[in-house]
């Protein structure tokens, strides 16, 4: 039996706001570090976490996922319809210290099949070059590289999946 669990969460529950913040400071700290050799300044990560509630991922037209192990949140997936074919994969996120556990997979395949429940026939998503482990895990898991979807001014690769029937 698997210790993992992948359930829709209210995009203000605690877990979710949690896992928004913990996601949202690791990007935006790696982009820093990397193009300006420090952290975010904290005033503009709380503005920024504020700014960005998530609504998009709440029902009718999105779905926000919380995965948890041996019950505790554990990582997230979001996904909402950009049109009647189409949805978008966001926030994939899991907690450091439980990454390699098998949760990002589940979290991906999860979101899915909550994109195929909305009605998409097809899958995108953006990520930065920074990102290699999700630029991987993508790959992995049947997402090919194509051109832009969006003009995102952070996203550097972007990727498509048709959902099978």
């Amino acid at each position: 039996m698997s210790n993992w669990t992948v359930t829709p969460e209210p995009v203000g529950s605690p877990a979710a706001t949690a896992l928004w913040r913990a996601y949202y400071t690791e990007v935006s700290d790696r982009w820093y570090l990397l193009h300006e050799g420090r952290r975010t300044d904290p005033a503009e990560l709380e503005r920024e976490i504020s700014a960005r509630s998530g609504d998009e991922l709440a029902p009718p037209s999105g779905r926000l996922l919380v995965a948890r192990y041996g019950g505790e949140p554990a990582g997230s997936a979001g996904v909402r319809l950009l049109d009647g074919d189409t949805a978008e994969l966001t926030r994939v996120f899991v907690y450091e210290e439980m990454r390699g556990k098998g949760g990002a997979p589940l979290l991906v395949r999860a979101a899915e099949a909550a994109a195929r429940d909305l009605g998409a026939r097809q899958v995108v998503l953006d990520t930065r070059s920074d990102l290699v482990e999700a630029r991987a895990l993508y790959a992995r898991l049947g997402y090919t590289e194509t051109g832009p979807h969006n003009d995102d001014k952070y996203a550097e690769h972007w990727f498509r999946k048709d959902l099978p029937d």
